[in-house]
């Protein structure tokens, strides 16, 4: 069974002041902690065992806020990340909790929205003797991890921020990948930036055959809120879809019941939900309007 890996440490130094006393995966977005949405992503898609790398200190707040998962009906563990260099160092980190499983990293400050989203995630989460990462049309690539594509739309290459992109293809936060990623992490070279790169784990699986890219088209949305600007866009975007629909995003407790990952205990727990404002309303109303 695939197991699930939120990367939730680094500095958040783009972010300071807000993140000089927290981490800035515990900043709000809109109406929710950051932590939320990636965590969301991963139980919609079927994921209940997850593990959250975090910084040192942190651990007691995650605690407060989520726990270990048992509120959701699944099960969440801590690993501590004492300094961040590059995301492909989650695996090193996260090795024993792999334990020789397929997994899925998601990034703790990216956000995924749109419809058929799930659908495509859930496509490549049955798919364990692969990797598979996603692709996003961005204006400006060279921030990015680029993807190369040959004349058959297959990925030829990936170019970590180049100065001159092949395409206009990001790398998204959210990568697939089968029981072998540990042993190539451990074969990875720090960059000239000092960090173990995602796109070198990603390349090797290039070089193998064995990666797969999809495409989120134009009715998709993605956030990396790891800036000030990101994380105001991101906060509108979910005001904006919130106020004129009648879902939440992001929203771990729905995931949860709608899974039917709860027991009888945890179900009559979220039927009193306490939280005294709209948030808590959304989660009675919900459960409420199932039942009937």
């Amino acid at each position: 069974m695939r197991k699930g890996i939120i990367l939730a440490g680094g500095s958040g130094s783009r972010l300071r002041p807000l993140t000089g006393f927290i981490s800035k995966q515990l900043l709000p977005v809109y109406n929710k902690p950051m932590i939320y949405y990636p965590l969301t992503t991963l139980m919609l898609i079927g994921i209940k065992e997850i593990l959250i790398i975090i910084n040192p200190g942190e651990e007691v707040l995650f605690q407060k806020l989520i726990g270990d998962g048992r509120k959701f009906g699944i099960k969440i563990t801590y690993k501590i990340q004492e300094k961040p260099e590059g995301i492909a160092q989650a695996f090193l980190i996260a090795s024993d909790f792999i334990n020789g499983n397929s997994s899925v990293l998601i990034l703790g400050d990216n956000i995924f929205y749109g419809d058929g989203l799930i659908k495509k995630l859930k496509k490549a989460n049955e798919c364990e003797n692969a990797a598979t990462i996603f692709g996003f049309r961005v204006k400006d690539p060279e921030r990015y991890g680029v993807i190369e594509f040959d004349k058959n739309k297959l990925v030829k290459s990936i170019c970590e921020k180049p100065s001159l992109p092949k395409s206009q293809y990001a790398v998204t936060g959210i990568y697939f990948y089968d029981k072998g990623v540990v042993n190539y992490a451990q074969t990875i070279q720090k960059s000239q930036r000092g960090e173990l790169e995602i796109t070198d784990l990603n390349n090797i699986y290039i070089k193998n055959g064995n990666l797969k890219a999809e495409i989120f088209g134009r009715g998709s949305s993605w956030f990396d809120t790891g800036t000030i600007d990101s994380l105001l866009e991101a906060s509108n975007f979910i005001y904006n879809l919130e106020k004129r629909q009648s879902f939440k995003i992001g929203c771990p407790e729905e995931a949860a019941w709608r899974n039917n990952w709860l027991n009888s205990d945890e179900e009559e727990s979220l039927k009193k939900f306490n939280y005294n404002n709209e948030y808590g309303n959304y989660i009675k109303e919900l459960i409420q309007l199932e039942e009937k």
